[in-house]
């Protein structure tokens, strides 16, 4: 059954890269398990192939994306329709958060550092309560929020580098975003010591898309 590895979209040519790494990497670890799996990726928003183009036929789709919140609750869905032949997983969600530590100890961070984690923002309460439990497992002080969310990042960074004035503690920015991009670029210039890169194509990444396409795969095959 085809895997469907479902974006965001971007018009930032590196995140369309990265976007096409984690896939072929998908596809190198199903070639290594012996599993004839076609892989394709699609897009929720802005780019193309969009998600009702590539549901032709019995398929899982997992979105790749750090919370559930408009895309992955109301826009794939209704990409998807009323398709008795395609399943939706969960997103990456949560599980990225392994990521983002290892992203952090890369950048250089350091017991001590005052963490903010930045987040891309959404519209919907219940991503932005997610994201609230990822800076709880990263040990992050604050939040904040690049788009559509306050409060904004620069504005965070500020207030915590106040607080650990004179106590000698770096501000780090943990990014909470896939890809580089307008958003990560713009963490570049919100005030911290150091911001780590974007979870990118990490191989517990690939680990975590793949589990959750055999997982509900075999829950297909239960129920058939």
């Amino acid at each position: 059954m085809k895997l469907v590895l479902a974006f965001h979209g971007t018009r930032d040519p590196r995140g369309g890269l990265v976007c096409d790494e984690i896939a072929d990497l998908v596809r190198a670890e199903l070639v290594r398990a012996r599993e004839a799996v076609p892989v394709e990726v699609a897009y929720a928003d802005v780019r193309q192939p969009d998600v009702r183009s590539v549901v032709d036929g019995p398929c899982i789709v997992v979105p790749v994306f750090l919370a559930a919140g408009y895309h992955v609750r109301v826009d794939i869905p209704e990409q998807i329709g009323a398709r008795a032949d395609v399943v939706l997983t969960s997103p990456l969600g949560l599980d990225a958060v392994p990521v983002v530590r290892e992203r952090l100890r890369e950048a250089g961070f350091r017991r001590g550092d005052a963490l903010v984690l930045a987040a891309a923002g959404s519209s919907d309460a219940r991503a932005l309560a997610s994201v609230r439990v990822a800076a709880e497992l990263l040990g992050a002080s604050a939040v904040g929020y690049v788009a559509t969310a306050t409060p904004r990042v620069a504005d965070v960074v500020a207030r915590v580098r106040e607080e650990a004035r004179g106590r000698g503690r770096r501000v780090v920015v943990a990014s909470w975003l896939l890809a580089p991009g307008a958003f990560h670029g713009a963490l570049a210039r919100c005030g911290a010591d150091l911001v780590s890169e974007p979870v990118g194509a990490h191989r517990l990444v690939v680990d975590v898309l793949l589990r959750k396409y055999y997982e509900a795969r075999a829950l297909l095959l239960q129920t058939a």
